[in-house]
């Protein structure tokens, strides 16, 4: 029983006991009653008795007292809908309270901003954003208490966790949903499992490998060794000193240094690394360029660890053949630093978008595979995100995101 019928309840018991004890033949108090009654159900407040007159002057004074401490009731109620629904416009969770029909009866700011829809009116706008996301949603409308869906919008690919309950609101039946981005606890977990196999792999062929090269080298100071025996201790000290070199490379993965962070202004890091990749972008014919959308962007990071991240992304978009390069820096509503990184080159297969963060993961015939990796790893020590948030014929656009 919500509040307004409570007070209903014991409006209606007080004036119904007063008019019956004060003025049980007045044909005029009944419909006084009754109009109040039926203005209060109908929640109208815009009327007032008058109480100049002596004649039903008191009885007119009680029922003025009753819609007024039923209207200030009325405000303490609206203002608390105001409140609560300012609070759940500022949590990070994103919160839609679906009819039965699928049609959205409340929805938060948050659910907006990560669903990637400036309105959101009925389930089926989920379809064109994505047939999984409309089915995950539908799925926990219907009764399901918790779903995962992938989907890809502004800001890239984005993989959410649904939960919901069944509530009622009046008489209608509802379902509320609560769910949350969990794409970066994820990729951190791959990043783990990733990290914590390459440093059983390198200790063992580490373990394996240093003995060989080791041996063989010391085989080979004797001079009683020659011909073909001194050919293939050469092949293997060779081989194994090249396998300890790889191995030494792949060891990074797993030991960033933790970022050495100083404010500095991002235009003077822009500038160093597009003279620092000066040569090559020339040379193949493109050019690099900074806008910075927003004033005076000041950044507070591992100015060396972002310089690394930024000439990869540059370096990467020439080997995609592209003409034009651009990086952006701006402060967005959240006070977040976005850093954007541009390029017109050949655009990322759809099955490569899901794989160039894995460790080791290369389309390229030299690459190693670590960059992207590896930079994604220095932007989480930063509390931060590195993420491909489009790819396709009209260009590529890799986001820097400084929380």
């Amino acid at each position: 029983m919500t509040t307004s019928t409570v007070i209903l309840i014991v409006l209606a018991a007080i004036v119904i006991s007063s008019a019956i004890t004060s003025f049980v033949t007045s044909k005029k108090m009944r419909a006084k009653v009754t109009y109040m009654l039926d203005a209060l159900e109908d929640k109208e407040l815009n009327f007032r008795f008058d109480e100049r007159r002596l004649r039903g002057r008191k009885f007119n004074r009680t029922l003025n007292r009753l819609r007024n401490i039923f209207d200030k009731e009325r405000h303490e109620i609206i203002e608390q809908e105001k409140y609560f629904g300012l609070m759940l416009d500022h949590v990070r969770t994103g919160i839609v309270v679906v009819e039965d029909n699928g049609r959205i009866n409340y929805c938060n700011s948050t659910a907006l901003a990560l669903l990637g829809i400036a309105t959101f009116g009925h389930l089926r706008q989920l379809r064109p954003v994505s047939e999984s996301l409309y089915e995950a949603f539908r799925t926990v409308a219907e009764g399901s208490h918790e779903e995962r869906a992938s989907y890809y919008n502004e800001s890239g690919k984005m993989t959410i966790a649904l939960t919901a309950s069944a509530a009622t609101i009046g008489k209608e039946h509802v379902r509320v949903i609560a769910f949350n981005d969990i794409s970066n606890e994820i990729a951190e977990n791959e990043q783990e499992s990733w990290s914590k196999l390459i440093r059983v792999l390198t200790h063992e062929i580490m373990n394996t490998v240093t003995p060989i090269a080791s041996l063989s080298e010391t085989l080979l100071r004797f001079d009683s060794v020659d011909g073909e025996v001194r050919n293939g201790l050469s092949t293997i000290a060779q081989s194994s000193r090249g396998l300890i070199k790889f191995v030494e490379t792949y060891r990074n993965l797993t030991r960033v240094a933790m970022p050495s962070k100083k404010a500095f202004y991002f235009r003077e890091l822009a500038e160093r690394v597009i003279n620092l990749t000066r040569e090559q972008v020339i040379i193949s014919g493109a050019k690099c360029t900074y806008i910075e959308k927003s004033e005076d962007v000041l950044l507070y990071a591992d100015e060396g660890q972002i310089t690394q991240i930024l000439i990869n992304l540059v370096k990467n978009a020439v080997q995609a053949e592209a003409k034009n390069i651009e990086i952006t820096a701006e402060i967005n509503l959240s006070e977040h630093i976005i850093i954007n990184v541009t390029n017109d080159g050949i655009p990322i297969s759809k099955e490569s978008q899901e794989e160039i963060f894995v460790p080791f993961y290369t389309t390229k015939q030299e690459g190693t595979g670590i960059g992207l990796s590896l930079s994604r790893q220095i932007m989480r020590l930063h509390n931060g995100s590195l993420k491909l948030t489009k790819s396709d014929e009209k260009g590529t656009v890799f986001t820097l995101i400084f929380r």
